[in-house]
């Protein structure tokens, strides 16, 4: 079965007649099903990795703004894109699935991005609140950084993720000094 939007019901009726269907005689009727979802499952898999894998190609990965009918007009002359499938609903549904992906990982990468300044500290909450020109500073040295400019496109959310973080950090205070132990390692008395 090579149609991953075979039902079981049509594939068992077209496996019936390969004559290595005597061959799977042993098998109860509910493995032979869950064999063939698994089966299916792994072609859709499969069709979905080489459908991002084009998007990747076209740069729909580079614009987390991009637009179905621009990115489609890139896409329609494509092997890969009518092997996906033939429902223009169907890719633009897993269009969207892919950019959504993509902005989960770029305010991951951002996330990992503010972690890896040092020039944030529990501190500097405090100092954006008293002078904006901290943050502009701090958003000079990010903007340095492609994870940050990866999130041009929202501006506003990537604004309010800096801003949470610093709230976050202020909220823990200082951490702990180097030389203190983990609470679970230090001994009880």
């Amino acid at each position: 079965v090579r149609n991953g939007d075979l039902a079981w019901r049509e594939a068992k009726r077209q496996l019936r007649k390969d004559h290595r269907w005597e061959l799977a005689e042993s098998l109860d009727r509910e493995e032979k099903e869950r064999l063939f979802n698994e089966h299916i499952e792994q072609l859709s898999r499969k069709k979905r990795d080489k459908f991002r894998e084009l998007l990747n190609e076209v740069g729909a990965s580079t614009e987390l703004t991009a637009n179905w009918k621009d990115i489609k007009k890139l896409l329609k002359d494509d092997p890969r894109y009518t092997k996906f499938s033939s429902s223009d609903r169907k890719c633009e549904k897993e269009f969207k699935e892919y950019i959504k992906d993509k902005l989960v990982a770029a305010k991951a990468d951002f996330r990992e991005l503010l972690q890896e300044t040092k020039l944030i500290t529990d501190r500097t909450y405090k100092k954006v609140q008293e002078n904006n020109l901290h943050l502009v500073e701090i958003e000079d040295i990010l903007r340095k950084d492609r994870r940050f400019l990866v999130l041009e496109a929202a501006a506003a959310e990537r604004s309010r993720l800096l801003m949470g973080y610093l709230e976050e950090l202020a909220r823990r205070g200082p951490p702990p000094p180097p030389t203190a132990s983990e609470p679970s390692r230090r001994p009880t008395t």
